[in-house]
């Protein structure tokens, strides 16, 4: 272990001298309050150390130790409804162990609970031939998940004694004999550089949307499971709320959720909502199924940028268990911000608005980390690492380096507007300026599992969206008066796919979430309206008859319609709208 001292303090930038033995990426001990830091550059016997915690009060002369390993993690049980900072120290613990609700310096508290006990399940059994990946046994670590215990990743050998236990994270429950005749203890905790992806065998091909139950972003915007999405806007445009939404209903079996330089009261919320929240599918908390990281912006910069490689390092361990994970990272412009603020401390040639040069590839890097994949492990089990950044460009100038660099990366772009916001549409997703590029991998899913139809349906709603957006113009010009009949309607329809299908109430108990069958008939009660009304004004109706149809409230007003009734009301609304628009072509024609 190199040892040296510091010569130089830049607020979470320390340089050492003496540091000639350590490597790149080395966790070091720096000064006696032993600090958490980590070298990102060496000159010589020159390292440059960013620290994760504040600096404040350190001085030339004092001395620096490198422990000779990279920022790893600890994976294993206990992971599960615990509450993190960027560099896995688990902040209930370190409050009940420091009596403070302030985070203090240089303490030194294990990121997985040593003394809590777990009962482990074998599955392998003695004289099995393992290889990386293969499941060992299991942990049941909440109602909701089981933790596999695999073969680290770079490891193979035979069983040579296994045993159901209970056990804290560091006893030995397997004891695997390699190739060469050497015993190698296996415990309940693995560790693993954040840095580096986790291995796997094979890369698939994303094929499964990840239903969230946000119609907006199911039925025009879909991401798949294992896909990558931006959503970027600016201040007020409700980019925690929709990542909230995510984290709360998308079809995923753990949450890893971020929060990177945001402001601590949101921190709160999620940590007051969270354990409150009752799992759809399970009954239980969402925390059961739910890991937190907390790196609000008061917290030091420097493990704002740990931060996110910390999240997606979990998600992977859980992805290798043959999870489906939704990563949600809140937001990523506030990690960039921290990178451009120790670039400009290493005195580095800045790019674009200051950005190090290197920004897109550390992006690319960690976006190119989800996906669909085949584990190691001869089960050939699958999972999904799903990761959605939010993006919060500064003015909401989406032409900013950070939200471009975004954009060449993800496969899906939710673009929040912020007028839209002020209007009081949420989710407040332009629906002329997203997009998503998994439309056409997916559009077979949901034809098949859904309805024959549902693509249509969705070309057709974005048809009229746009036709309305063109007619805007020029009413602005000439007036709603000056239109003819049939685009009148076509207004009404548009106006109707916006207030009574996009628009949707987080707050209300049955339109916060919205399963992908009563899409479906949304959909197609409000294109029912429009096909119907376009063959009445044929037939002798007129517009103002078909815009004043009460049925028109009752389509409005079924996304409140509960589960168990909705069937039902579809079918009498659909006979309310096929009489209404039988007696306004009868009016006309009289």
């Amino acid at each position: 272990m190199a040892k040296g001292t510091i010569k130089k303090v830049a607020g979470p930038l320390v340089v050492a001298t003496g540091m000639r033995d350590a490597n790149v990426y080395d966790v070091c001990r720096v000064s006696n309050r032993h600090l958490i830091g980590e070298i990102i550059e060496i000159h010589g016997d020159e390292a440059s150390i960013q620290v994760y915690e504040e600096t404040g009060g350190l001085k030339p002369g004092e001395p620096v130790e490198s422990t000779g390993a990279p920022m790893s993690v600890e994976l294993g049980p206990g992971l599960i409804g615990n509450i993190y900072d960027g560099i896995q120290r688990p902040l209930v613990d370190i409050m009940e162990q420091s009596h403070s609700n302030l985070l203090q310096r240089g303490i030194q508290v294990p990121s997985l609970s040593r003394e809590k006990v777990w009962h482990f399940k074998p599955v392998a059994k003695a004289g099995d031939k393992v290889i990386g990946g293969d499941v060992l046994g299991t942990v049941d670590e909440t109602h909701i998940v089981t933790q596999k215990i695999m073969v680290p990743p770079l490891m193979k050998g035979t069983v040579k004694s296994i045993k159901e236990c209970d056990a804290r994270v560091t006893d030995t429950v397997c004891v695997l004999t390699d190739d060469k005749g050497e015993d190698h203890e296996i415990t309940l905790v693995q560790k693993w550089p954040v840095r580096s992806e986790r291995p796997y065998a094979q890369k698939l091909a994303p094929d499964k949307p990840l239903i969230t139950g946000q119609r907006v972003i199911d039925a025009l915007f879909p991401i798949a499971k294992g896909g990558v999405a931006a959503i970027p806007g600016p201040f007020g445009s409700g980019k925690t709320v929709v990542q909230h939404q995510l984290a709360k209903w998308a079809e995923a079996d753990i949450v890893v959720y971020i929060g990177c330089g945001e402001r601590g009261n949101e921190m709160t919320d999620v940590l007051n909502e969270f354990p409150e929240l009752k799992d759809p599918k399970s009954g239980y908390s969402l925390m059961e199924r739910t890991v937190l990281i907390a790196n609000t912006s008061d917290m030091p910069v420097a493990a704002r940028e740990a931060s996110i490689y910390t999240g997606i390092t979990i998600a992977e361990y859980f992805r290798d268990m043959g999870y489906s994970v939704a990563l949600m990272a809140d937001s990523t412009s506030r990690w960039a911000e921290a990178l451009r603020e120790m670039s400009g401390r290493l005195e580095e040639m800045p790019g674009e608005e200051g950005y190090p040069a290197y920004l897109s590839s550390r992006l690319a890097q960690f976006y190119e980390r989800a996906g669909r994949v085949r584990a190691l492990g001869s089960d050939g089990r699958e999972g999904t690492l799903s990761a959605i950044g939010a993006v919060s460009p500064a003015g909401g100038d989406i032409s900013e380096p950070v939200t471009q660099a975004t954009l060449r990366i993800v496969k899906v772009f939710w673009r929040l507007d912020a007028q839209l916001a002020y209007e009081r549409h949420f989710p407040a997703i332009n629906w002329l300026s997203s997009y998503s590029l998994y439309l056409d991998s997916l559009g077979k899913w949901f034809d098949g599992e859904t309805d024959s139809e549902w693509m249509k349906l969705r070309a057709k709603m974005m048809r009229i969206l746009q036709q309305e957006s063109e007619l805007k113009e020029m009413v602005q010009l000439v007036g709603m008066d000056a239109l003819g009949a049939s685009d009148r309607l076509t207004m009404e329809a548009a106006r109707s796919i916006r207030e009574d299908f996009l628009n949707q109430n987080a707050f209300s108990d049955t339109d916060t979430y919205t399963p992908l069958e009563k899409q479906h008939k949304m959909m197609k009660m409000i294109l029912a309206y429009y096909d119907k009304g376009q063959e009445a004004l044929k037939n002798g109706a007129t517009i103002d008859s078909l815009v004043k149809l009460p049925c028109r409230e009752e389509i409005g007003r079924y996304k409140y319609t509960e589960n168990e009734k909705v069937d039902s009301e579809y079918a009498r609304i659909m006979k309310d709208l096929d009489d209404a628009i039988a007696a306004a072509v009868s009016a006309g024609q009289q």
